[in-house]
């Protein structure tokens, strides 16, 4: 497990459509006064250095944000997403790619709360050196844990603010954490039935992918949004991604009428070949 490394990833087509969801929802919850607590069960290094070896290893920014970063014709939600991005680089030449953590951090107010898991020894280890590096207000806000985000979860909820988004992207890497993702929901729900989850999954030839989402879809009482991107058709040899997926349990409202317009513009400056496409479904309790 300990060889995956968010830094190859960084800036894919699966962190542009992981993020912009992501923004969106703390967007919302920032409509209201009320604080809340953001809970990242595999939070990685937070901030990535995409001219560093691991980023440039694969240079998977390339076919993800890179092709937007220059964009003007963005979908509203795709152009703050772009926007916040140039803004972390100063608006210069694309170089840094922020993780989830540091997308929080950006949108968080001062009472809410960011609980970050992360078990790779070295991930966890720059985690907390870039968050020490940060004024005293946001090593406040913020606590990490080097451990097991799926197991402890349900140690977290419900929160005391009753409000709460939690994100849950693994690298699915090891084949169980499809059944680690159900299980951890169902706990979740059972402690905290009306929480935001935010569920990120890879687009692979594994049928625990649509095992997994099929569970998801039938889990009771709960509002859902199941939002997919395919950039390529699947390669022959069965390896390797073809796009992910966002399922959103208890979405903002808003969200979906977002992803109308978020998607087809994905599919067609995000495809990789004809075989792009995208799906998107909902069920409303």
């Amino acid at each position: 497990m300990f060889s995956y490394r968010h830094a190859f990833h960084a800036g894919n087509h699966a962190d542009v459509l992981k993020h912009t969801v992501l923004i969106h929802t703390l967007d919302y919850f920032n409509r209201k006064p009320n604080p809340y607590w953001v809970i990242d069960t595999h939070a990685g290094a937070g901030i990535y250095d995409l001219a560093d070896e691991w980023a440039e290893k694969n240079a998977e920014f390339e076919t993800g944000i890179s092709r937007l970063f220059g964009r003007t014709n963005l979908p509203e939600d795709l152009a703050t997403y772009v926007q916040y991005i140039k803004e972390l680089n100063l608006g210069e030449e694309l170089q840094f790619y922020p993780g989830s953590p540091w997308i929080a951090l950006e949108y968080m107010r001062d009472k809410d709360k960011l609980r970050l898991f992360e078990l790779h020894p070295s991930e966890v280890e720059i985690l907390t050196d870039n968050i020490q590096q940060q004024d005293a207000q946001i090593r406040r806000q913020v606590s990490i844990f080097a451990k097991n985000g799926f197991e402890y979860l349900k140690s977290q909820l419900p929160p005391p603010t009753r409000r709460a988004i939690t994100l849950i992207d693994p690298s699915y890497e090891d084949k169980h954490d499809y059944r680690h993702v159900i299980k951890a929901m169902k706990e979740g729900l059972e402690r905290f039935q009306t929480g935001c989850y935010l569920i990120w999954y890879p687009l692979v030839q594994r049928k625990e992918v649509y095992d997994m989402v099929q569970h998801l879809q039938k889990l009771p009482n709960i509002e859902w949004i199941n939002a997919s991107l395919t950039i390529k058709k699947p390669s022959k040899d069965g390896y390797g991604m073809h796009g992910s997926g966002m399922f959103i349990i208890n979405p903002p409202y808003t969200l979906y009428p977002a992803l109308e317009q978020i998607l087809p513009y994905l599919k067609e400056h995000l495809a990789e070949d004809t075989h792009a496409l995208y799906t998107l479904e909902h069920v409303e309790k």
